[in-house]
């Protein structure tokens, strides 16, 4: 069995127990509470065994994961966690910003950053009026770094078409979109109108997104063995 089905069939099977756990058995915290960390926890895990160490796209990628494992322990208490999990998910977001801008520079594709700032502007104008005057700074910063993150993961691909990368930075692009798509979930249910199933289209679609972009990172290629030597080589 592969390192990616190693460590996909357990990450699977968190997300699903901690997608159940927070549709069927809201008020049992702890259960949740331990398998939302553990789930972003195996995609980490995951992207440590994939690039080449000590390359740059992949400590910065690395860095992304470990600050939305901090967002997601701070959004384990929805209220309290909300600012706090805003900012780690941002940190984040600026982290992959500086992941998909090595060996590609901000802003190479224009369509794709043109098509993320309208997709953006608009799901911010329709939850503008409900979003808190004291939130609206965090807000609309948070939604400036996401929308740029997910447009240069786009860029990264769209310049990398035709070249071996293209096979890894496709997923990159889906896990942006992907991105995008959860927290616009999550804002629209949180701020304009709740929404049906909500918790399974948010963590479905986050966890998708993050384990998408740990597989922008290459396969890290096994070391060749010279053959054995066996009584024919002598």
């Amino acid at each position: 069995m592969s390192r990616t089905a190693v460590l996909f069939i357990p990450f699977l099977a968190s997300a699903v127990a901690a997608i159940a756990c927070q549709q069927v058995w809201p008020a049992q915290f702890w259960p949740y509470a331990l398998l939302k960390p553990l789930t972003t926890a195996l995609v980490i895990a995951y992207a440590a065994g994939r690039g080449r160490p000590g390359e740059a796209r992949r400590r910065a990628l690395l860095l992304g994961l470990c600050l939305s494992l901090g967002g997601d322990v701070a959004l384990l208490w929805p209220a309290q966690g909300f600012l706090p999990g805003l900012v780690a998910f941002l940190a984040a977001h600026l982290a992959y910003l500086v992941a998909f801008t090595r060996g590609v520079r901000l802003g190479a594709s224009r369509v794709a950053y043109a098509g993320y700032a309208l997709l953006a502007g608009s799901v911010l104008a329709v939850l503008w009026p409900g979003v808190p005057a004291g939130l609206r700074v965090p807000v609309a910063a948070y939604v400036l770094c996401l929308a740029a993150m997910a447009a240069q993961t786009a860029s990264a691909w769209r310049v990398a078409r035709g070249t071996p990368p293209a096979a890894w930075l496709w997923r990159a692009a889906l896990g942006g979109l992907l991105f995008l798509a959860s927290d616009a979930l999550l804002a629209f249910n949180r701020f304009h109108t709740p929404l049906p199933l909500a918790g399974l289209l948010i963590l479905a679609t986050y966890w998708a997104a993050q384990w998408l972009i740990a597989s922008a990172l290459p396969p890290r290629e096994r070391p060749q063995h010279p053959p054995a030597l066996g009584p024919q080589s002598l």
